[in-house]
């Protein structure tokens, strides 16, 4: 049965609802007891991260940018939340950030697996944090000035798409 998701959503954590419907209900197939377990698990492991990484749309981008007050880039922004939700440390690059986890196949990405990107003709140069439905959340350039919630399935960003990790902590439902 599908979620009833208002679309005027009063606060900015109300994303956080929204984007759990969303990959909760991804899948047009019935789902077994022990799926919904996993999935289950596997929320609520993301939640905390997902809930301050979408409290941060609308930061500015600052190339270099660690802190959201005075602005973020793309890997300063993934390292400051997973920091901040999930105590792990991670490198500063994005590249040096594709080396970290476990590498997810784009059809079992979860909500809070880290996407790459080629941009700027270099592999592995952009990076965000996966919301749900195909969305993700990222520091987008200069050109976009904020933290944003963008689609891969865009045309810009599907042909750059260059993979996934899963960087949080297994379930041990796996």
């Amino acid at each position: 049965m599908p979620f009833l998701v208002p679309w005027i959503l009063p606060s900015r954590s109300s994303l956080v609802g929204l984007a759990i419907a969303l990959a909760l209900t991804g899948t047009a197939l019935p789902v077994r007891a022990d799926e919904n377990s996993l999935r289950e698990s596997l929320i609520n492991a993301a939640e905390p991260l997902l809930s301050y990484a979408l409290d941060l749309i609308g930061a500015p981008y600052k190339f270099g940018g660690e802190d959201p007050e005075t602005g973020v880039d793309c890997s300063g922004y993934v390292r400051h939340v997973y920091k901040q939700t999930a105590d792990i440390e991670l490198p500063r690059s994005a590249r040096q950030i594709s080396t970290r986890g476990d590498e997810v196949a784009p059809e079992n990405l979860k909500p809070g697996d880290l996407v790459f990107f080629n941009t700027m003709r270099k592999s592995f140069s952009h990076v965000g944090i996966y919301t749900g439905n195909n969305q993700f959340v990222h520091a987008a350039s200069s050109r976009t000035g904020s933290v944003t919630v963008s689609n891969l399935k865009d045309g810009y960003w599907a042909r750059r798409f260059d993979g996934a990790r899963r960087i949080l902590p297994s379930t041990g439902l796996e």
